[in-house]
């Protein structure tokens, strides 16, 4: 639903003389769901469902359905949440061996070599999953960065939240699932993560950079995957 459908609906749904008191409010709302600024939603609490959320976009978007159809990508989430569906029911690796001749950051065929996703300079593993194919310029670029510190610093957050390569993102994300799988951060509270993460996280100026701090963002996947790696 459009938000100008939707804010027409919630006017409706109110009485005359109420209206003046929340026009302003609705308006309001409806501005930040057309800027794409109210996501993730109250339902998104932790980093599990933080992930489950990005990947939701994903899979609305690879439907042909952009990532700010919310309805379905709330659909989606739920059922990754609830494991209705599953991580191996959509594999990076089948697209990834699609894509084989091209830069899976901008599409570029030219110098092509493989990348660590998660930098080795911050004690990213190794190995097929922490890889992927990308150009000169496009490595380069992203350096020793983390994929959405990368894409914030480049494009700004909302950029990071919306527009990050699909491969990129899709492979990263369950990268990061994987890696945080069984430790305390996936569960953590956005309250729980101001205590325990954001004190000694290197991206907390970036945060207030993007006026991000005291919410659940992108960058929180990239702070606490540092975190964990930075243990192992």
């Amino acid at each position: 639903m459009r938000p100008d459908s939707l804010i027409g609906l919630l006017l409706n749904s109110i009485s005359l003389s109420d209206r003046k008191t929340n026009t302003a409010f609705l308006e309001s709302a409806s501005t930040k769901l057309r800027e794409g600024l109210v996501t993730p939603p109250a339902v998104v609490k932790t980093l599990r469902e933080l992930i489950y959320w990005q990947y939701a976009k994903i899979i609305s978007n690879s439907a042909g359905m952009g990532k700010k159809q919310w309805g379905f990508v709330m659909d989606r989430f739920e059922k990754l949440r609830d494991e209705s569906i599953f991580w191996n029911s959509i594999r990076e690796y089948v697209k990834e061996r699609e894509a084989s001749d091209k830069c899976s950051f901008c599409g570029s065929a030219d110098q092509l070599s493989l990348e660590h996703l998660f930098p080795r300079t911050l004690h990213g593993p190794d190995d097929e999953k922490n890889v992927t194919w990308i150009c000169r310029r496009c490595n380069s670029s992203k350096g020793a960065r983390r994929p959405y510190e990368y894409w914030t610093l480049r494009d700004g957050l909302k950029a990071a939240k919306y527009d990050m390569p699909r491969l990129v993102e899709g492979k990263y994300l369950k990268f990061v699932f994987e890696t945080l799988s069984g430790t305390d951060y996936m569960d953590l509270s956005m309250t729980e993560i101001e205590k325990q993460v954001c004190p000694t996280c290197d991206l907390t100026p970036l945060c207030k950079k993007e006026q991000s701090v005291h919410k659940l963002s992108p960058l929180c996947i990239d702070g606490i995957t540092t975190l964990q790696l930075s243990k192992a």
